[in-house]
Order: structure tokens, then sequence, then C-alpha cells
């Protein structure tokens, strides 16, 4: 049986000026602007908006906003991925689920997974940013730039307050704030102590 599409979604939107190779996969409900390149094997899932960007071989896209970028050959962005202007993904890179890029560089084998933002900056090779991860960029006055090594593990809601610079093979902690420079290898910690009390926790619900 055939799948039934909304007639208002079950057509794309795709400007003269793209180019799309013909072994790309567009699915309906998409608009595609701009001097955007898909080239061969990559995937367009539904609901994406893509503008003067290109799409390499192989990659899929799924549910996300695209402007002014470049994402590399094998990724996997979104679903509901943000690559504001000057994003850089490299190849074989995750950008996951409700993730923001802006001015950011990112590594092969690299992985942003979930609910994060990547502002002004140079994301390394093989690294891992975990959930919640936030590039502090801006101090009020200036944006200014996060330097990352490769294979750095950022573990879930850091905050990486910029101007940073984090060599190689280190390892930030859950819960860390960074706000000095990371040297290589080293193993960072910077989470509140938690504090366990023997009283009725029934009193703050009622």
């Amino acid at each position: 049986m055939q799948p039934k599409f909304n007639s208002l979604l079950d057509k794309s939107l795709i400007e003269k000026s793209v180019k799309i190779d013909k072994t790309a996969i567009i699915y309906p409900g998409v608009l595609i602007s701009g001097t955007t390149i898909i080239d061969a094997g990559a995937v367009i899932m539904p609901g994406c908006v893509i503008v003067d960007s290109k799409i390499g071989k192989n990659t899929i896209v799924k549910n996300s906003y695209i402007e002014k970028s470049e994402v590399g050959e094998n990724c996997e962005i979104g679903p509901f991925s943000n690559l504001r202007p000057g994003s850089i993904i490299s190849d074989k890179v995750k950008v996951g689920a409700f993730c923001e890029t802006k001015n950011a560089c990112v590594g092969r084998l690299s992985k942003i997974s979930h609910l994060c933002y990547v502002g002004d900056a140079v994301v390394g090779e093989r690294c891992n940013i975990g959930s919640g991860v936030v590039f502090a960029n801006f101090n009020g006055k200036i944006k200014q730039k996060t330097h990352i090594g490769n294979h750095v593990f950022v573990g879930a809601n850091v905050n990486l307050v910029a101007p940073l610079n984090i060599c190689d093979n280190a390892y930030i902690c859950a819960g860390t704030t960074v706000t000095e420079d990371v040297s290589k290898g080293a193993f960072v910690i910077g989470q509140a102590r938690a504090v366990s009390k023997d009283c009725n926790p029934k009193i703050y619900w009622e």
C-alpha cells in the first residue's frame, strides 16, 4: 500500500540554482535553495531547510536547518539540528538532536550527540561532546573562540568559557565549568560536592 502524504507536504521546493546528484534521495517536504550542492548518495529527510550549503556523499540529514555551511561525507545530522553560517562539518561526524553550531569547525569522527551549542569553535578529530555542553562564546561585548584538540572527551553539562584552549587527549568530567586552558592528557573535574542530609524530603513536596 502506497503511503499518503498531506498535499501541502508531499512536495519539495528546490530552486533552479541548486545542484543535486542523481543518486541523492530528496524526501517530500523539504526546501533547498541558493547555491546548495547535494552530493551522491546523500539523503535529505522531510522537514529539512538547506540554504547556500554543501552536503557531502552519503550524508543523512534529518529534519534540520542548514545555512551557509559545509557538511562532509558519511555524516549524520539531526533530527532538529541547526547549522548556522560558518559551520564546517568534516567526514563521519554526528551532530545529533537539538544541536546548534555556528562558525564552528568539527573534525573527522567527532560526535556532538544532542542538546549542545557549539559556537565560534574548532573541535578536533575523534572528540566526544556530551549532552548539554555549551560553548560560552560571548562575554557581553565580543565573541571569543574555543579550540579543542584531538581525542578529547567532554562530559555532559559542561560549560566551556571562551577564550579557551583544550589540548589533545584531555578528559573533562560531566558538570564542570572550564575557564582556564587545559593541558594535554589532563583530567579536569569541577563538580559541586553533593551533600546527603538525614531528613524527611516529603516536607518539601507538601
